[in-house]
Order: C-alpha cells, then structure tokens, then sequence
C-alpha cells in the first residue's frame, strides 16, 4: 500500500479561529534555532473544582540573556472569549485543591540566600486576583513536588532523604559511602545503581514520599513515611521513579485515607530491572504492601476511580523491556478482581483520566503518527478513539475530564508548539490559549506530507516529508532517524529535534517510522530486537527512495542524513553499510562500539533486551552482529559527532571514539562536547549552540555557492 497525505501548515488549523489578518506567506521570516529556543512554552493545566477556572504554567526565555522563567495564567472556561490573565505569583507545579485554594512550589518566605522549594497556597478570582498567600510547608528540606488528597486535608510531599530516616527532619549528612580521608566515593557491588542518566547516586538517599494532615491550611505533625519504616518491607527504592518520575507515581484514594505510589527496589538487581510496582499505604506507619508483586514487569499510573470502587493503571507483560504494550489493568477494589481492560487493543497507552462521575476512563496512546485520547469504558473494556481536532488529531496530552462533561487538554503538532484546547460533550474542540501561536504565525509555513511504503518483509511503513510551504527551486533532503529505538517522529512539537526548524533552514526533511517504532501495533515495535542494523536500514533506505519519488522538489544527490541515540547508532552504522549515499552525517550520543556500550551503561536490562537477553559474555556474535567499530573500514561520509559529558546512557566515550575513528580515517569532521548536558542538550545557549553547530555543517555539504 502507498499512501500520500499533504497539508500545509503555517500553524495549526485551529488556531485560525483566532488569527486575524495573517501575513502572507511570501513575508513572513523563516523560522530560526532563536525562535526554537526562545519559543515560549505551555505546561499542564490545573482546573478548579467548579470547572470555572484553568491555570497553566508558560515558560518563557529572555532572547539576550536565554534565562528561563515560569509564569502561571489563568484562563475562564465559563467565558470562552474572556483573554487570559497573568497571575502575580513567582510559582511552579500549581493545582487546584478540594478546598478551592490553589497550590504551588515557592521558595520559602524565610530561607534568604538558602531558601528552599516549598508547598504554598493562594486565593485566586476569576479576575486573576491573588490573595491570602500563605506558606503550607516549611519542612527542613526542599520540597520537589507534592500530591493533594481530594478533599485536601491532606499532602504527600517528595524529597530527597536516606531510607533510614523516619521523618523529614532526620539528620542524614553522614555519608559511609564517603569514608575519607580523601574525595573518593566508595560504593557497594549490592547497592544498585552507581550512576543514573546524569548523576552519581548517593547511596542510601532515595525519593521519598512523605503524607501530612493539613489544618487551616499548613502541614500538621512530622509526616508519615509512605514506604514504611526501613526495614519493614516497603521498597527501597525511590518515589517518584528516577530520572523521569513525577505526580503520576503518586495518587490518594478518593477519601484520603490512603496512598498508592509506585517504587522499584533499589538493590543489586536495579540495573538489571524494569520491575516497577505499585505499592498501597493505609498511612497508618507501618509498611505498605505491594499490589503488583505477581507482575515482574512494569506497573505504573495508578489511577483510582473517583467513586473510590476500582483501581485503574497500566502494566507490561514482559520484564526487562521498556517498550512492551502497556495495557490498562482495572482491580476491583472491593472484591480484588483484577482484569486487563485493553488486552484486546493492540495500543499502548501512556497516560490515564477518570470522568468524574467514574463512568469513562480517557486515556492517549500512539495510533500511526497521531497520539490521540481513547475513551475506555471500565464495564467492557470497550475503546473508542475520540475525534476532538478539526484535521489530523496530532500530539494530544494532559487530559483533565471536567465535571461539566467536557476535556481540557493540550495539543500540538509539527507545525506548532503546545495550545490549551477545550472540547464539550466529546465534540471538536476550540483553543483556549495563546501562548505560541501568534508568534508561529509571522515565520514562513511549512508543509508535511505523510506517505506509507512497502518496507521491510512488505509490511507498511509510514514516514513524513516536512519542508518550506510556497519556496520555488531544488531542496536538499534531511533524513532524520529516531531514537529509542522503540520511538517515533510523530506529528507533534519537540523542543530539541524538530524538523521544521530544520526545514526553515531551506531543507526537506524525510522521517521514517522503520520496524520497531511505536504506534503501529505491538509485533512492529518488537521487530528491532536483535536487529538493529537490519530491518531498519531497509525501512531508511526504502523510504528515502520513496519520498524522492513522490516528491519530485526533493533533490535527492545532495542529502544529509542526521539522529540522536538509537539515531546516532544508525549514523555510525550508515557511515559503513550505505557509505556511498550521503553528503554528511550529524550522529548525536551514538552507539559506536557494542561491546563498551554492554559495559559502560547504566541501565543494563536495555542493552541484554536489545540483544536477544544475554549479557555481552554470554552471547558475544548477537552484540557484534550490528556493531559499527567492526566496520570502520568502510567509512568515508563526513561527519559531526555531538555528545555531553554527563550522558551515562549512552556514555561520551562512545563519542570520542566514534570520532577517534573518523581522524584515523582522515575523513573531515567536527566534535561538539556539552560538559553540561547529559542525552539531551536542554539548556537554552547550549540549545543554540547545537542548532548552529548543525546547521552550518548541512550547509558546508548541502548549499550550493552562489
């Protein structure tokens, strides 16, 4: 089957409804790494228990200095034409709680030059009056996020602090694993991890989650620790999870009374485990006990009904493999029945909403290249997806169902950051915000096509051409290459590898969804496993030769071919299996060699899945198999090697060697080191620097001289 879909999108087609007197195309500016980097960013959306008022979270970038600042605006969703209205709170991580107070994180009133995160709480009016700000918290370490109990009487607090301690003001500042006298850390061969995505773990000191009562509006008593007392059986483990944990590890049962959270032990097997588990607390002080120990994979979202009857979250079915289908589970809370409500749906879901009124679960999960929201019904595990854009449904998240019947949500594309988006009664939804669109309005539009071929063993392959909209002449072609690898380069906005600021720059950019990406079904994503250098490089060689063929704009002998992570793997793998095709590469924290990667990680159950499930000693050919340092000999493409000093994933190494490699080969590259990034390049100049750096490579081997 072949497939071609085109639209053209200056910004997203919904937010016409509010654009007035567009500027034509032809004077518009294309769009720069500046307008990327200092685009201002829309957040989660808290909504008050009325459904009159919505609060979000916009992020903001000085364009001299790049410094980021959080700002909270309000928006009426009574008074659809009412505009939003800047709140006067230095803020984060605002809610609504049951009490109609509106919480947040704010430096503590009295800390000074030392002040410390804490839990704050505010009246707020429809006018975007603020008053009556007061301090909820002022506990003896920061406070990193918190979850409010329905009725809000009571708070759960997450802090770091040793699993030894039993309450936030334990003195926890002697290190054994510092014995001195040097600076040497000394660590244990049964203490998990030695380091973690981007830090060096501190032995014993965890994410811990902590419950307080409330009364009149401030914390009451020294907390009770959600995991237990050391020793008593909860996990050891931290909560939220590490790196990328957050409130959605964390959930009070509907009357308050007690806690689900989720935790993995933190022990010799940690590296080896994806074994994540959700874990239930009476928050009486004595250890919780652990709802999913029959599962040895992954257990997260806990998400209890609101007429407190069923407990919904999703579960994998195979351990040690991040990217399994996450099916959405339903325990039946007064007889303990547990049934798997989507088993019959071939999507995975990753995120998941109660209706109010307990009827509906809304859930998201990737569907082709859109991420749509589904509506579950809890009864029959029944799944609907839902038709809530004008268009291409694109990247939808932060889902909340309001008690009026209606969603809010966020939704965002290639063409345009995130917008706040309001649907009633299930129907299309109209945009609420403004926070990007205007300004995505004056820089130049692109267009994106999406195309499906034929690709490896002839299943489909779904991929997206994005490039400037209304430009005259030959452009050179980009192909871009996912990571994960169990990813995607779906229609949605990102913030780091995002093909339109690429194709402002006068390219066409070519993604390809290749076998083991995410959104097709289950058995597609499973397919890289033990072939990472096989059918993906079908699928990228294939679906390159097609977009040229149905895009004849494309000039196909000057091409470029780009990724990061699994991405990067693949530049170091095309550099000696397709040396002959591309002008350059830009490889980002690649894998180069197979056999340091299974030694150097961190989080060692993803390199063992990816090859079959045994250790590099064990099952050496599976490893060598697809391994890019056995092929050097073959490179001759140039290429610009990015890496940051702090990637433990994928550590540095990888790329010093990676362009070690291409000096012995006197082939011409670049070597761009981050000492302050770690996978990702997320501060602001660093951000600039990257897009410049990549930039003025593609054009060294792209731009014809004029």
């Amino acid at each position: 089957m072949t497939r071609s879909i085109r639209v053209a999108i200056p910004f997203a087609s919904a937010f016409a409804l509010l654009a007035a007197n567009p500027l034509a195309a032809e004077s518009r500016e294309p769009m720069s790494a500046q307008d990327l980097v200092t685009m201002p960013r829309l957040g989660a959306p808290a909504v008050d228990p009325t459904d009159t008022l919505a609060v979000y979270p916009v992020t903001e970038t000085d364009p001299e200095t790049y410094a980021r600042k959080g700002a909270l605006c309000l928006r009426s969703l009574k008074q659809l034409d009412a505009k939003p209205i800047r709140l006067d709170l230095e803020a984060s991580d605002a809610r609504f709680g049951g009490d109609g107070w509106l919480y947040y994180l704010a430096d503590d009133a009295d800390g000074g030059d030392a002040a410390t995160s804490q839990v704050w709480r505010a009246r707020v009016a429809v006018d975007g009056t603020v008053s009556d700000a007061a301090q909820v918290t002022r506990l003896p370490r920061a406070v990193n996020g918190f979850v409010l109990s329905q009725d809000a009487k009571r708070i759960a607090v997450f802090t770091e602090i040793s699993r030894a301690c039993a309450s936030l003001d334990c003195d926890d500042s002697a290190k054994p694993f510092t014995p001195g006298p040097g600076t040497g850390r000394l660590y244990q061969g049964d203490g998990g991890f030695v380091r973690h995505w981007d830090h060096w773990e501190t032995p014993g000191t965890y994410n811990r989650t902590f419950v307080f009562q409330l009364q009149n509006g401030e914390v009451a008593g020294n907390g009770i620790a959600a995991d237990g007392p050391d020793g008593a059986g909860g996990p050891s483990g931290d909560t939220p999870t590490m790196p990328f944990g957050g409130n959605e590890d964390i959930a009070f049962a509907p009357d308050g009374k007690s806690l689900y959270f989720v935790a993995r032990e933190a022990d010799a097997k940690e590296p080896y485990s994806t074994n994540l588990d959700i874990w239930w607390s009476d928050l009486s002080g004595s250890g919780p006990v652990n709802l999913t120990a029959a599962n040895e994979a992954m257990d997260m979202l806990p998400a209890p009904s609101p007429d407190g009857r069923y407990l919904a979250y999703v579960a994998m079915e195979r351990p040690t493999y991040e990217a399994d289908r996450q099916v959405v589970m339903l325990r039946d809370l007064k007889t303990g029945k547990l049934s798997a409500l989507t088993a019959k749906a071939d999507l995975s879901f990753g995120s998941l909403a109660w209706t109010p009124d307990s009827r509906w679960i809304v859930a998201t999960a990737q569907d082709v290249l859109d991420t749509p929201a589904f509506r579950i019904d809890p009864r029959s595990g029944a799944v609907e997806k839902l038709d809530l854009m004008a268009g291409n449904e694109a990247h939808i998240g932060n889902v909340v169902p309001l008690r009026s019947g209606g969603l809010l949500f966020t939704r965002d594309s290639i063409g345009a950051p995130p917008e706040m988006y309001l649907s009633r009664k299930w129907g299309q939804a109209k945009p609420l915000t403004d926070v990007a669109m205007s300004r995505m309005g004056t820089l130049a539009p692109v267009s994106v096509e999406r195309f499906s071929f034929p690709g490896a063993n002839g299943d489909t392959v779904w991929g997206q051409i994005t490039k400037p909209d209304g430009i005259q002449g030959k452009l050179p072609a980009i192909l871009y290459v996912h990571g994960g690898p169990q990813g995607s380069f779906n229609d949605s906005w990102s913030n780091r590898w995002n093909p339109r600021v690429v194709a402002s720059q006068g390219y066409a950019v070519i993604s390809v969804d290749f076998h083991g990406s995410t959104g097709y079904g289950q058995a597609f994503t499973d397919s890289i496993r033990n072939d990472w250098g096989g059918k993906p490089l079908e699928d990228l060689q294939k679906g390159l030769a097609h977009a040229l063929s149905i895009d004849k704009q494309i000039d196909g002998t000057r091409a470029c071919a780009m990724g990061a992570s699994y991405g990067g793997y693949m530049m170091n793998w095309i550099a000696g299996q397709w040396s002959d095709r591309f002008d350059c590469l830009v490889q980002h924290d690649g894998v180069f060699d197979a056999r340091a990667m299974a030694y150097e990680t961190e989080e060692l159950w993803f390199d063992i899945w990816e090859h079959g499930g045994k250790k590099y000693y064990e099952d050496p050919a599976a490893y060598e198999r697809w391994n890019p340092a056995n092929h050097v000999d073959k490179w001759k493409t140039p290429m610009l090697v990015i890496t940051g000093e702090k990637d433990f994933r994928i550590p540095y190494t990888q790329g010093i060697a990676s362009f070690t490699a291409l000096q012995m080969r006197g082939i011409p590259s670049q070597l761009l080191v981050f000492p302050d990034e770690n996978h990702w390049v997320l501060k602001p100049k660093n951000s600039l620097q990257w897009h410049n750096t990549v930039f003025a490579w593609l054009d060294r081997w792209l731009k014809v001289a004029e």
